[in-house]
């Protein structure tokens, strides 16, 4: 029972609610030594499938919550794109991807989270799939932005003259929402006229991107010449190599499912 009510607790904080909660207790009680969840959301019109993933300990009769295929399609796009998350122990449960912040991923943009390294210790980064490049399991490759590459937000957001920054509360409110990946409306001010847009955190270059309310992104002209000339000159090398602070060993600890069950279990 202890068991049942803790996968259906994690379950639960891991963005999925309650909707598995009987099917999770029916699948235990057939004692099958693993199974599959589908789960199907919304998050605006984008619509999200997700496959939860669980198995029995090899040494006791505890089940785990190994890990999540997410699935995002966007509105009025037939393309889909997906990724495998998985689910670590308690002792490192701050590097678990939420399935909101998976959707955010998937759509391309930043979340910031404050992780958990090899020794234990805990570090603030912002994390970035990049759709470029897989690793051996088919998985997207992930960026990271620590505090040691130099991107604050709020410093971003302050660049723009952005009405809910006049306010602590909705400031707050701001930061909060863009750090956990969302694409976040906001209040733009212009000779005397209030305008709303849509801004999204973007670390790499350092700034925020910004959207019209058609979800036009402006200044992308500009941005595609930054990018071309960081890609092409010193400047991207620069930043590559601030971006290697853990890019190239981001001190996570390595996710494989079955393995960090079996270290649960203990």
């Amino acid at each position: 029972m202890a068991n049942l009510e803790y996968l259906q607790e994690q379950v639960k904080k891991t963005g999925f609610g309650d909707q598995l909660t009987e099917k999770i207790a029916n699948a235990i009680s057939g004692g099958p030594a693993d199974f599959k969840l589908d789960f199907q959301t919304k998050f605006g019109n984008d619509e999200v499938n997700a496959e939860l993933s669980f198995s029995r300990s090899k040494s006791t009769d505890m089940y785990f919550f190994n890990s999540y295929k997410a699935e995002v399609q966007k509105e009025g796009n037939e393309e889909k794109v997906s990724q495998t998350f998985f689910i670590n122990g308690f002792e490192n449960r701050h590097n678990n991807i939420y399935l909101k912040e998976a959707y955010n991923l998937l759509c391309g943009r930043c979340v910031n989270k404050d992780l958990i390294n090899r020794e234990g210790e805990m570090y603030n980064s912002w994390l970035q799939l990049d759709f470029t490049q897989t690793n051996e399991h088919g998985n997207f490759k992930t960026k990271y932005y620590s505090e040691k590459y130099g991107y604050d937000l709020e410093d971003a957001l302050g660049k723009h003259a952005i009405k809910e920054l006049s306010n602590d509360e909705h400031k707050s409110n701001l930061l909060k929402s863009l750090k956990k990946g969302n694409l976040q409306s906001a209040t733009f001010q212009k000779d005397g006229q209030e305008i709303k847009k849509f801004i999204e955190a973007s670390p790499q270059f350092k700034s925020i991107n910004v959207y019209d309310s058609n979800m036009k992104r402006e200044g992308q002209r500009q941005a595609k010449q930054e990018k071309e000339g960081q890609e092409n000159g010193q400047s991207q090398k620069r930043s590559e190599r601030q971006a290697n602070d853990h890019d190239d060993a981001p001190d996570i600890p390595e996710q494989k499912g079955k393995k960090r069950a079996a270290r649960q279990s203990r």
